[in-house]
């Protein structure tokens, strides 16, 4: 799914940014697109924790077969034996079934989220084991699509910050920040565009 916004923040992004006007050129007719579902998407993001991408592939498609569905309830029906079995770590079982738990228990309030601040749902994340700021943040870009997300520890924004900003220097945290405040309220976009500066393959999550 395509965001509605997708296209009016590439064009005002264009048109207040050399940069921006240069990569929304380039990767005309492409965007970020959802994957869906919010609880598959997280247990994908503490699958691919500190392991390569063809490890977390390997581990997820075990995942799945072994799970007559990839909700809460299966999940934790499952005995950790059963988790470890698929690949997952003793952590990563400690993780994805607090997640589960979370969401079985009414402590994850998807219903919610329309109405809250991106903030809230970082912290409604990181409430559970294994969720950082960071993969909260790459949750709310890529599954939730909202517009104004800026990850200033993401080490590729950081990256291509330097490289199309600052010649080559990384920015602080600071710099980062007020770099960024020229993007509002599309700065999850202007992220976006700086990745595939990068990277040809488009970023997924």
């Amino acid at each position: 799914m395509t965001p509605a916004y997708w296209t009016q923040a590439s064009q005002d992004l264009a048109r207040t940014d050399v940069v921006m006007a240069e990569l929304v050129e380039r990767h005309a007719g492409e965007s970020i697109v959802s994957r869906g579902d919010p609880f598959a998407t997280l247990v994908r993001s503490i699958v691919g924790q500190q392991i390569s991408v063809k490890a977390a592939d390997s581990v997820w498609a075990r995942l799945i077969a072994a799970l007559p569905a990839l909700t809460p309830a299966a999940v934790l029906a499952c005995s950790t034996e059963q988790l470890r079995a698929c690949g997952l770590s003793a952590r990563k079982v400690e993780y994805v079934s607090d997640l589960a738990a979370h969401f079985d228990g009414g402590q994850i309030h998807t219903h919610r989220w329309p109405a809250m601040e991106d903030a809230e749902i970082i912290a409604e994340l990181t409430a559970v084991r294994g969720i950082g700021v960071w993969t909260a943040e790459m949750f709310l870009i890529f599954n939730q699509l909202r517009p104004d997300v800026f990850p200033l520890d993401d080490i590729g924004l950081q990256k291509a910050v330097a490289r199309h900003y600052l010649a080559g220097e990384r920015p602080s945290r600071r710099q980062l920040a007020d770099i960024g405040d020229r993007w509002r309220p599309w700065r999850s976009v202007a992220t976006w565009y700086l990745w595939r500066s990068l990277d040809p393959v488009p970023v997924e999550y």
